[in-house]
């Protein structure tokens, strides 16, 4: 079979590699070094240009744009004659255990509440269905500014039962775990949660609350907990600062279909 001159031209620019842009093979090596900077390789000090661009297999220039992206997320410094140098750290939240803020970052410093509202509430109707309450039935309403390190982490809307929610007003809201409350009031323990995470910007006002730009990404947590015998006692919306949470957990998958067929 004869091929057309047209023909060998299509062929070869099909089969020909792709050259990738300098921006894409710096948002690769990006994404490698904020993996190591999270979980601490870099505690002396990030290597050179040279010796990353050697690790890399990339340019020096592929790495300075690799490095400026992650300055200008504010995880690094760069500074003349001293280096590059970790400038800020993210907590890990982990999303295969239920746990409360002060748990989760156990021996990360002292986890602060401030305590902006504590009241009793007509249920929204969606709130009463998640809680398993009738419509317009109360529910004790909960917004906390939670500090880490002294600085500004979350922003948290929590809607308790009642019967729960009004014992939890009388105890230290300040320094204690709503979980930990959650189980030495009902004589429970937790026993699982329904969640969702999605990003979502800083509107004006949450961005003067977390110190954060308006607009500026946050992880949006809504979850639905319950005790050990099923039944949904805590619904939150948690807004975090995207630039101090890393969120993370194991996965198992099960027998795929192939497998099973």
């Amino acid at each position: 079979m004869q091929v057309s001159a047209g023909q060998v031209g299509d062929m070869t620019a099909e089969s020909a590699p792709v050259r990738p842009l300098r921006a894409d093979q710096a948002r690769r090596v990006a994404d490698i070094l904020r993996h190591q900077i999270h979980s601490g390789a870099f505690d002396a000090g990030i290597p050179g240009e040279q010796q990353l661009a050697t690790e890399y297999s990339a340019s020096r220039n592929t790495v300075r744009e690799a490095l400026a992206l992650l300055r200008d997320e504010g995880l690094i410094d760069r500074v003349p004659k001293v280096g590059t140098r970790v400038a800020t750290r993210k907590y890990d939240h982990g999303l295969d255990a239920l746990l409360g803020l002060q748990e989760t970052l156990k021996g990360h410093g002292t986890v602060r509440n401030e305590v902006r509202a504590a009241m009793h509430i007509a249920a929204p109707p969606a709130v009463a269905r998640r809680l398993g309450l009738e419509p317009g039935e109360r529910v004790v309403y909960l917004e906390r500014l939670r500090y880490a390190a002294e600085l500004p982490l979350s922003l948290d809307l929590t809607y308790l039962a009642p019967d729960i929610g009004t014992e939890v007003l009388g105890h230290d809201l300040e320094n204690t775990d709503i979980f930990v409350l959650l189980e030495q009031i009902s004589g429970q323990s937790l026993g699982s949660a329904d969640l969702a995470l999605e990003a979502v910007p800083a509107d004006p006002h949450t961005a003067t609350t977390l110190d954060v730009p308006g607009g500026a990404p946050l992880l949006m947590l809504e979850r639905l907990t319950r005790l050990e015998d099923g039944r949904p006692v805590d619904l939150e919306y948690i807004r975090m600062r995207g630039d101090r949470i890393t969120m993370r957990g194991s996965l198992t998958r099960s027998a795929p279909e192939w497998k099973v067929l």
